[in-house]
């Protein structure tokens, strides 16, 4: 439910709604400018939230209209390493459904064989939806203080467009998909960008990113998922296959940065 006006913070320890009246809440944070629209919800743990929309007056900090190409890294996404960015670094999967699959798997037996209808069943119901609702909760943690630090280490990040409605259809894959949420990972990299005056360079998901060499540009004809360690037939170059992914997504992105003018020229040095 929508309260677009009369919506007021009472002493920092409650909201008066409209219709409602006062109701206690923690603020999470002090509120800065007009209060404009809040929006209350409820979770399926019974719990409510209000999010509140305020005007600081502010504008939208304008894009940052030169970028230097040592400012500009690609990120390649993956199951076991969740980012591989250009400079090397990898950042580890939390795997947070993995690690909670046993509590959840116990929970939910115990939720099918309640009584439908019955208190006990509603009771059960309430402990799967907290578990659900904690590897949700953990899930945002991680990718929240992640994609912070990204936007404020670069002026500009590259990614690949991955197509996951797709690959969910793979039935041995499809949980660690969904669970590494990498769409949800880069909708909070373009946010956190236009809010930060960044670029957020989308690379298309039919450019073979893997199968090139970083170094000459030449491409494999065919390149397993398995092989995660690959020689370049014409340069001899030995590459990450990550890494490689990585760097070659950054120099797309700096060729369409480069394009829209806002990229200067620089060497990009390639991993060996």
């Amino acid at each position: 439910m929508s309260y677009p006006q009369r919506v007021k913070v009472v002493e920092g320890r409650a909201l008066y709604l409209p219709k409602v009246g006062v109701v206690k809440a923690v603020l999470h944070r002090a509120l800065v400018g007009k209060i404009k629209t809040v929006t209350v919800s409820r979770t399926k743990t019974g719990k409510y939230y209000a999010s509140i929309l305020c005007d600081d007056g502010q504008p939208t900090p304008e894009p940052i209209k030169e970028i230097t190409e040592e400012n500009v890294t690609g990120l390649d996404m993956g199951l076991s390493h969740l980012v591989i960015a250009s400079t090397g670094e990898k950042q580890n999967n939390p795997h947070i459904l993995k690690r909670t699959a046993t509590n959840l798997r116990r929970k939910q037996k115990v939720l099918s064989r309640k009584k439908k209808g019955s208190a006990n069943r509603n009771k059960a119901r309430v402990l799967v939806a907290k578990a659900h609702e904690r590897v949700a909760n953990a899930r945002n943690d991680f990718q929240h203080k992640l994609s912070r630090r990204l936007v404020d280490e670069n002026q500009a990040i590259c990614v690949e467009t991955l197509k996951v409605k797709n690959m969910l259809k793979n039935r041995r894959l499809a949980k660690s998909i969904a669970d590494a949420a990498w769409g949800e990972l880069v909708r909070k990299l373009d946010y956190k960008a236009i809010w930060a005056g960044k670029h957020l360079v989308r690379i298309d998901s039919w450019y073979p990113s893997s199968k090139t060499c970083c170094h000459c540009a030449s491409k494999m004809a065919s390149l397993p998922l398995s092989a995660r360690q690959w020689t370049c037939p014409a340069c001899g170059a030995a590459h990450d296959r990550d890494i490689n992914a990585a760097l070659n997504i950054k120099q797309q992105g700096i060729l369409q940065l480069q394009a829209e003018g806002l990229s200067r020229r620089a060497t990009v040095r390639c991993c060996l």
